[in-house]
């Protein structure tokens, strides 16, 4: 698990939020911020909510005592023999939107495959009897 400051600095970024956008949004300057982000200075705990407010994310998360995929029930589940849900979404995530557009045309093409054959297999079983 990473340290809180490490958490604090990876939300920031991948929000594209300066410091001086959550230092504002905590009442502090943006080079006590950066005190925080550095592990050079203890985050406030009523600052510690706010931030966890912000990102949407569990004070646990922010804490460093759970992963982001723990705190959202079903993530942990397997999907395949090697891989869990929570795996494959963050797959699925890093493609580009074309490529996630494609996944999402790919299921719902499986669905209808998997439709086709349940109807089959009932026509099948209708026949034998």
């Amino acid at each position: 698990m990473k340290a809180i400051h490490e958490l604090l600095r990876d939300l920031r970024q991948d929000r594209d939020v300066k410091q001086s956008v959550i230092a504002e949004l905590i009442g502090t300057t943006q080079q006590q911020y950066s005190k925080y982000e550095n592990g050079e200075s203890e985050l406030p705990l009523r600052a510690f909510f706010k931030i966890a407010d912000y990102y949407s994310v569990s004070a646990d998360y922010l804490a460093g005592r759970k992963n982001m995929l723990n705190a959202v029930p079903g993530l942990d589940k397997k999907v395949t023999a090697e891989h869990t849900a929570g795996e494959v979404l963050s797959e699925i995530l890093s493609l580009s939107a074309a490529g996630r557009t494609a996944v999402v045309e790919y299921i719902a093409l499986q669905k209808i495959k998997d439709l086709y054959e349940i109807c089959e297999k009932k026509k099948k079983d209708g026949s034998h009897q």
